[in-house]
């Protein structure tokens, strides 16, 4: 059997000591590049505010998942579900199924987009709390975002009618 990309399912929270405990284990066992090649973690940068700061995050693209590419056999199959973390393999029945070469060749062309070009964590509808200005502490939702300019128009209810009001990606923090 040629080697394939697999998906692995883990411990939500835990992939990158999972990933880690996985790749020791392999060196241990003599399988690290004879049998399993490579594992990733599908990331993608994030523009994120916190306490009125920016900065940038890894997100993790399919949460509770890391991918393994390896040869299937006994020991590599016994390797995986061996790891404390791993829940199992996504699979048919009790046969783990590889992902399509154009599905990872996607994933990775995902991937490399996103390292370019930041996600921006406010989207259209999203209901917001400003934390700075004359409007702090009132919560509306997002009817526009500007990522150029780093701006959300947000619609707020004062006095009984919605107002649209401009801010900065740093005013407004997602409720």
């Amino acid at each position: 059997m040629a080697r394939a990309w697999y998906a692995v399912h883990v411990i939500s929270g835990h992939e990158k000591k999972v990933s880690e405990l996985l790749r020791r284990r392999a060196d241990m066992m003599s399988l690290w590049q004879v049998d399993v090649y490579d594992i990733m973690i599908p990331t993608e940068k994030e523009l994120v505010t916190r306490n009125g700061k920016r900065g940038e995050r890894d997100r993790k693209v399919f949460p509770g998942y890391i991918l393994v590419q390896m040869y299937l056999n006994d020991d590599t199959f016994k390797l995986i579900k061996g790891t404390s973390g791993v829940t199992g393999f996504v699979s048919s029945g009790n046969k783990p199924v590889p992902l399509e070469d154009y599905e990872v060749k996607r994933i990775v062309s995902n991937l490399e987009q996103s390292q370019e070009a930041p996600k921006i964590a406010f989207i259209k509808t999203d209901i917001v709390r400003v934390v700075e200005g004359p409007f702090a502490d009132y919560t509306g939702r997002i009817e526009e975002v500007n990522p150029d300019r780093e701006k959300v128009k947000v619609m707020i209810s004062i006095f009984g009618r919605d107002t649209a009001v401009e801010l900065d990606f740093a005013h407004v923090q997602k409720e």
